[in-house]
């Protein structure tokens, strides 16, 4: 009898992983034509100053993360360490870092897969290590008693989350939110984020099993794309773009499966996102999570898109304000 439910659970467990190994080998990544689901002309604006050099902080595996420091004047300034979002880089908030300043000492760093200097371009070592890289930041960057912010935007956001619902969550005393990615089955969702990611399903679906039973060896293969506009990657800086995530790059920059419990564990936090996001339902924003925490700020501005909610005047209000809560 015994021999027999062994079978039976082994031929189960085989029979389930060939269904994940053919639904990973019947999906391959494509090359998509540049997409305009997203407006980055405001992210592209050539009318700044020229950005802050980067600089590099060293991690605990060695890698050297490339990082913006904007100091502050201020004695008693808190550290804003602000995490951009899917495939683009740190120079995205030189603008607002510039202007936020005045109250924090602010850190942006290109998380590794990204930027100039990506390591591997659009992957990592293992799901959590964003996590640590950021705990490996903080540490380096804070001074003894020092407040610590941890902001993103839209995926970065997303990372905030997760980063609060684990284990370094003590390192941070609150969160900036700017249109954060919740989850793709959040009611915050648009489908595919307005047009601007291709997830590889089948891919996604046959990874997950493996990785319910602990099978990770598989997790570099890429499973999103995204639609980068031609502007960018003809540009100036489209050799820095990143157009493709793995699996472990893409699960780790996202809160976990339960996102509402990531949720619950923020500090203190303000989020701020505009009307006319073309990725996400805005409006949707607080009523999905103030049924999980009552920590939060919520701040719509009119008529601003999801990339051009990073330099919206209104955005740099609402965060100086926050910061001096602090």
């Amino acid at each position: 009898m015994i021999g027999k439910v062994l079978i039976f659970v082994g031929t189960s467990i085989l029979v389930t992983l060939l269904i994940a190994v053919g639904l990973i080998l019947s999906q391959r990544p494509t090359d998509l034509p540049p997409g305009d689901g997203l407006n980055f002309t405001g992210t592209l604006d050539t009318d700044r100053p020229e950005p802050q050099a980067l600089s590099s902080v060293r991690m605990r595996d060695g890698y050297e993360v490339q990082v913006r420091f904007y100091p502050s004047l201020q004695d008693d300034a808190p550290l804003l360490v602000l995490v951009h979002g899917s495939g683009w880089h740190g120079m995205q908030f030189d603008g607002l870092a510039r202007q936020l300043s005045a109250t924090a000492d602010v850190v942006v760093p290109d998380l590794r897969g990204h930027g100039t200097q990506p390591g591997r371009r659009g992957d990592i070592d293992y799901i959590d290590q964003f996590e640590d890289d950021l705990a490996d930041l903080i540490t380096a960057q804070a001074k003894p008693g020092q407040k610590v912010i941890l902001g993103g935007h839209s995926s970065g956001g997303g990372l905030v989350v997760r980063f609060a619902g684990g284990v370094h969550r003590d390192l941070i005393d609150g969160a900036v939110l700017l249109a954060p990615f919740l989850k793709h089955n959040a009611p915050t969702m648009r489908p595919d984020a307005g047009g601007w990611s291709n997830p590889l399903l089948r891919r996604i679906i046959g990874l997950s099993m493996l990785n319910t039973v602990k099978i990770t060896a598989l997790n570099h293969l890429t499973i999103m794309q995204f639609r980068m506009p031609q502007v960018v990657l003809d540009g100036p800086l489209g050799d820095t773009a990143t157009t493709r995530y793995s699996y472990r790059l893409n699960t780790g920059f996202a809160p976990r499966g339960d996102y509402l419990g990531d949720v619950a564990k923020l500090p203190p936090f303000v989020l701020i996102a505009g009307t006319a996001d073309e990725a996400f339902v805005a409006t949707a924003y607080e009523a999905s999570l103030s049924g999980a925490t009552d920590k939060g700020q919520y701040v719509l501005v009119d008529g601003v898109g999801h990339l051009d909610i990073v330099n919206a005047p209104e955005t740099a209000a609402v965060i100086e304000g926050f910061l001096n809560e602090f």
